[in-house]
């Protein structure tokens, strides 16, 4: 336990220092400002325009579409950042060699598997929740404070797939090689989650649906009960890769 922590504290102080963290942090906040606003002007902007005759007419926006903004926004680009910020989050200090001294003094390998990923969830966490609470307040500040329906279950949704993320690029990274083989490896079954999720059938079942209810849920076309099924399912999946990971990196040659 005593190595957990000291090692936890390692990795949460190098990514304050690389600003890895601060990036984070910061684009979430952006898009937590973003969305909303983009939702509010969009209609002053586009209302009136005509495209090859055609006038464009754009509704009221109303805090459920600065909402739809909010996830479009983060479940897209800002898990993108999250991918390219963590790509290297195992395969750098392994191929760089900076584990072995830690290991040598006594450091267990499961420590080091528990702690990148404790201290890069804690981070996601700290950021999304910037995010979500600045969506929500300046939401509330331009459109007034209009009730959306399952608007924390959305969140929540969100924010276990981004923990997925994390879990899944952990678990890649001790099982590919090189600087790049655990980003390209998650990235190949994200691509094939997300064609998956193209059929109904196994959608229900899919963790990528999480990323890509968020708004069936605001709308109510998606109830809370049945998103909760790939919920737990997803849950048990962040389990399960994180204890791979240590399987696989306690046998891992470095």
């Amino acid at each position: 336990m005593n190595g957990l922590i000291a090692f936890s504290k390692k990795e949460l102080t190098e990514q304050l220092r690389s600003f890895k963290a601060l990036i984070l942090m910061a684009v979430l906040f952006l898009f937590g400002m973003m969305s909303p606003l983009t939702a509010k002007i969009l209609p002053d902007i586009f209302t009136g325009m005509q495209v090859q005759g055609i006038t464009i007419i754009i509704p009221t926006p109303t805090a459920f579409d600065a909402y739809a903004q909010f996830f479009k926004n983060v479940g897209q680009m800002g898990l993108l950042v999250l991918l390219l910020l963590y790509g290297g989050l195992l395969s750098q200090d392994v191929t760089k060699g900076t584990l072995i001294v830690l290991l040598a003094k006594g450091l267990s390998r499961s420590a080091v598997i528990a702690a990148k990923f404790i201290t890069s969830l804690i981070v996601w966490t700290a950021g999304y929740a910037l995010a979500a609470f600045t969506a929500w307040g300046y939401t509330i500040y331009l459109f007034g404070a209009d009730v959306v329906p399952n608007l924390l279950p959305a969140f929540f949704s969100l924010w276990l797939f981004g923990a997925f993320l994390l879990a899944l690029l952990l678990f890649a990274s001790t099982a590919a090689p090189g600087n790049y083989g655990g980003l390209l490896v998650t990235g190949a079954i994200i691509i094939v989650m997300l064609i998956l999720n193209t059929f109904p059938i196994v959608s229900k079942w899919n963790p990528a649906t999480l990323a890509a209810s968020s708004t069936a849920l605001l709308n109510g076309s998606l109830s809370t009960g049945e998103m909760a099924v790939t919920a737990y399912l997803t849950a048990g999946l962040i389990v399960a890769l994180v204890a791979l990971a240590i399987v696989i990196f306690k046998k891992k040659q470095l």
